[in-house]
């Protein structure tokens, strides 16, 4: 093993890093690139979020099994590792002091469709729109799609267990998987799924166990709600749930295993759509009409305020897709599928006619696929619109993404906004899956000053109080990385987080994978950029 007291300079002698060894020691083993020059560390330091970490360097493999390798090296310097996607991660799961893994530019193979069966198996680098585009002659793709779909990847998707527009119809990313093979840092590789498929006797013994245990403490604990993407998800281990240990690792964050490949069920491409966008006088009526637009099954029904639809007029963003607004100062979203166009479009057309006449809604409908990529545009420009707003105060992530019962949402973002006027951060948009009570916003947090960064802990403290007192999730999409792993004890309770410690020891005893994250989380506050 390779520690820093074996590296001791003599005065005046440079010191020679106990990482020139395992840099060394991964370009013999591994065929892919292998990058410790600070500039490729310096480059892979930041996602999304508002962390820095410097990472211990960069391996790029070429296969799975130079990933494998790559991981018995680390495990022979006992280094960390951390598998990284398309990085566009927003809570700092993927910023670490650890041997980065980026498999975006080799690993991004197809490896077999079974149309009939409706599965692919998949390479973790491939992005979601490259892999929809060779799925395309099936006439099937992957059902969850986030906003980044042109550079997330697969592997990121499950580790970060995704969502995006989409799942309101198809689910998460756990919803997707059907079985993944994974490798343990001590070198245990396995195919895994339901019934606890493919592990090994011993850890099959000790899941089951685990989740015996604890398992009136997880059905009372776990929100029953769409977007409950926070904590590790112990439920999928429950007998009514399958005990599927596949979904169970989605959403770990790379804390527990790395995925070298993926099976995943597939949906078809819609024959139709048709987008409805009604508009209401605040984001607050627009949230509390999703009851009664989710009564008409919606493939996505997403929400957006006028502060939002300002931003992006003012930075010139979807500007064509802004013009076809109705009026209005806040927004709902509802895509409708069907077999084919006028099924679509009578399916809209109801909810249009119910819901217009419960809520005074001014409403359009559009199915000209040209004009609905415009609209959805502008919702997906969401986040570039806010972080930066022009004469404004820089925004951050933070408090980014929670979700609560969606019938509960006009009263959660009452609560929500008087929280903001009181911390004085009323200049937030709000917008995101109303249709599954998952909200985003970008918040003038002052991360520059210590009196900033303390009243940023403290709303985020109280807005974690506040979305469980409502039966929410501290993350509904974006995971829980660095920003919300310290706040999971308020969502979950003691238990739970004994039951998560238990879990991350059956899977890393020696907390070599993103330590810091999950577990035993680094300050919500450090590392901040």
């Amino acid at each position: 093993m390779t520690t820093g007291s074996d590296h001791q300079p003599r005065p005046g002698q440079r010191a020679r890093l106990p990482l020139d060894a395992v840099a060394a020691d991964l370009a013999r083993a591994v065929g892919g690139e292998v990058r410790f020059d600070p500039g490729s560390r310096a480059a892979y330091s930041t996602d999304a979020s508002n962390y820095r970490a410097l990472p211990l360097g960069v391996v790029v493999p070429r296969t799975p099994e130079d990933a494998v390798a790559a991981i018995a090296v680390c495990r022979q310097h006992d280094m960390p590792v951390l598998s990284r996607g398309g990085g566009t991660s927003l809570a700092g799961q993927c910023c670490n002091a650890a041997v980065v893994l980026d498999w975006t530019k080799y690993c991004r193979r197809v490896l077999g469709v079974d149309a009939d069966a409706r599965t692919v198996v998949v390479e973790p680098g491939i992005a979601l729109d490259a892999l929809n585009a060779e799925l395309r002659p099936y006439d099937l793709m992957v059902g969850p799609k986030p906003a980044t779909h042109v550079s997330c990847t697969i592997g990121g998707m499950i580790g970060n267990n995704s969502c995006g527009s989409t799942a309101q119809a198809y689910g998460k990313m756990a919803d997707s998987v059907r079985r993944l093979e994974v490798l343990t840092y001590d070198g245990t590789r396995m195919w895994v799924g339901p019934g606890l498929e493919g592990l090994t006797d011993s850890l099959r013994d000790a899941l089951r166990e685990l989740v015996d245990r604890y398992a009136e403490d997880i059905r009372e604990s776990y929100p029953d709600i769409p977007r409950r993407v926070s904590g590790y998800n112990l439920d999928s281990l429950l007998p009514e749930h399958g005990r599927d240990s596949a979904k169970l690792l989605v959403g770990s964050e790379s804390t527990l295993v790395t995925v070298l490949r993926a099976e995943l069920e597939l949906v078809p491409v819609p024959a139709a759509k048709a987008l409805v966008v009604l508009g209401f006088p605040d984001v607050f009526a627009a949230a509390d009409a999703v009851p009664e637009v989710l009564g008409h099954h919606p493939a996505a029904l997403e929400g957006l305020d006028g502060r939002l639809v300002e931003l992006e007029h003012s930075r010139h963003l979807a500007e064509h897709a802004i013009e076809q607004l109705p009026d209005g100062n806040a927004w709902l979203m509802a895509q409708f599928d069907g077999d084919t166009q006028e099924i679509a479009d009578d399916v809209a057309r109801r909810m249009m006619r119910t819901v217009r006449r419960r809520t005074g809604a001014h409403a359009k409908l559009v199915d000209d696929p040209e004009r609905e990529a415009e609209l959805w545009s502008a919702r997906e420009a969401g986040l570039g619109a806010t972080a930066y707003p022009p004469g404004g105060r820089e925004t951050h992530e933070g408090w980014e993404d929670a979700a609560v019962p969606p019938e509960r949402l006009g009263d959660y973002l009452r609560d929500f906004e008087r929280l903001l006027q009181r911390f004085g951060y009323e200049s937030s948009s709000l917008y995101g899956h109303f249709g599954q009570g998952c909200v985003h916003t970008r918040i003038p947090f002052d991360l520059r000053t210590a009196d900033g960064i303390a009243r940023y802990r403290e709303f985020v403290t109280q807005s974690a109080h506040l979305v469980v007192d409502y039966g929410g999730s501290l993350s509904g999409e974006h995971g829980d990385g660095q920003s919300r792993a310290e706040l999971l004890r308020i969502m979950f309770g003691e238990r739970i987080i004994d039951a998560f410690g238990e879990l991350k020891n059956l899977f890393d005893p020696r907390h070599r994978m993103n330590p810091g994250k999950i577990v035993q989380p680094h300050p919500l506050d450090g590392d901040l950029r």
